[in-house]
């Protein structure tokens, strides 16, 4: 079995993503930043779609899925604790869900910190995850609604996935967010040199994405808060893991 994964760049640096299921013939949406790029690209795939999976309830995940389901016909899916403030759903999901595309389950797996109700979808057949803004590209995303303490244990969870894992998340903040983690880990070689690879990616215009859960928690300082040297780094040799994490995420902020 294999699920297709097509990398839609949208607005100025989200990613949306067509996927699709060759066994059924099943093709959905991983959230809905911008309906001309995701209508291009199911024109172009040429196999219609039947489902929106929406992760949270920002404008810039969600506000082209009512347009797409109605253009094809598809069911919206997205998370329970935020229907109030997403387009209509079809389906409600909840931590521990399962939901298909075609014959590829997916586990939903609540991540909250970004939003209270942020879902990820992880096919563990497939060995994929979609993670949108919980954990990025070297990065994870702004603690808005939620506390640290929640985005860390957030991370923890998606951090325990399978090494080979291949991570999709939501946007493309992969140089900047490189920056910043040289700032804690300079002479990390493995980081460096996942640092030149996205500025060459960036450089072709090509996506950044994905990148296994192996790279991330060899380089990525938001998912290393355990590790000696990152703890010595933010001056706190001795603090509890989440309480790292928060003084990642706040320098983050003001980088």
């Amino acid at each position: 079995m294999a699920l297709h994964v097509t990398v839609i760049p949208c607005l100025s640096d989200n990613y949306g993503y067509l996927i699709h299921d060759d066994e059924a013939g099943v093709s959905a949406l991983i959230d809905a930043p911008e309906a001309a790029p995701l209508r291009r690209a199911i024109e172009a795939a040429g196999r219609g779609l039947d489902l929106i999976l929406l992760t949270h309830h920002h404008a810039d995940h969600v506000q082209a899925a009512a347009e797409l389901a109605r253009a094809y016909g598809a069911r919206i899916a997205g998370p329970a604790d935020e229907a109030d403030r997403m387009p209509p759903l079809d389906l409600h999901l909840r931590d521990g869900d399962v939901v298909a595309v075609g014959a590829q389950p997916a586990r939903v797996m609540a991540v909250p910190g970004h939003t209270l109700g942020h879902i990820a979808y992880h096919f563990p057949d497939a060995e994929v995850a979609f993670t949108a803004d919980s954990l990025m590209a070297l990065g994870c995303g702004r603690v808005f609604e939620g506390t640290h303490l929640m985005m860390w244990e957030s991370l923890t969870k998606l951090a325990a996935l399978p090494p080979r894992t291949r991570i999709y998340s939501g946007h493309n903040y992969g140089a900047a967010n490189g920056r910043f983690a040289l700032t804690i880990e300079p002479d990390n070689a493995a980081l460096r040199d996942r640092v030149a690879r996205i500025a060459a990616l960036d450089a072709e215009g090509a996506p950044i994405v994905p990148a296994t859960l192996e790279e991330e928690l060899a380089t990525n300082p938001f998912l290393r808060a355990s590790v000696p040297a990152v703890k010595a780094a933010v001056g706190l040799p001795d603090a509890d893991d989440a309480a790292v994490f928060a003084e990642i995420r706040r320098r983050k902020d003001a980088f």
